[in-house]
C-alpha cells in the first residue's frame, strides 16, 4: 500500500471523541454474536457456497440436483451443505429414499438479495 493512500485513511489529527466511543461501546455486539456473524459471512463467502444458496432460493434441491447445478462431485456438495446445515442456513427433509435441501428461512434469501442490491448499485 502507498504511503500516500495510507495517510488519507487517517484523520488529520489526534482527538478521541469519547462520546462516540462510549455510543459504540454500549452497542457492541457480544461475542458470541460476532463469532457467529464472522461464520455466517465466512460461510457465504466461498463462491460454492453461495451458488448454492443463491439456487435454494428458487426451490429445494438434492445432493444430486445441486451437484449437477455446480459441476462438482455429489461429495464436495455434501461438505458445503454440512458446513450450511451446521450454521442453519440450510435444512432438509428426507422424501424416501431421497433427502431435500432448503433455506432454512427466508432471512438467508433476504441477505443475499441485500447484498446482491448493494453490488449492483456501485
Amino acid at each position: 500500500m502507498a504511503l500516500e493512500s495510507f495517510d488519507s485513511e487517517l484523520c488529520g489529527c489526534r482527538c478521541i471523541h469519547e462520546d462516540r466511543v462510549v455510543k459504540a461501546l454500549n452497542n457492541q455486539l457480544s461475542e458470541a454474536e460476532t463469532e457467529r456473524l464472522a461464520r455466517l459471512f465466512k460461510a457465504m463467502g466461498d463462491p460454492n457456497r453461495l451458488r448454492i444458496l443463491w439456487a435454494l432460493t428458487e426451490d429445494e434441491m438434492c445432493v444430486c440436483d445441486i451437484a449437477a447445478f455446480l459441476k462438482v462431485s455429489e461429495s464436495a456438495v455434501s461438505h458445503q451443505l454440512r458446513q450450511l446445515r451446521q450454521l442453519d442456513l440450510v435444512s432438509n427433509r428426507r422424501e424416501g429414499p431421497i433427502l431435500y435441501y432448503r433455506l432454512n428461512d427466508d432471512h438467508v434469501s433476504r441477505l443475499i438479495l441485500m447484498a446482491l442490491e448493494h453490488i449492483r448499485e456501485e
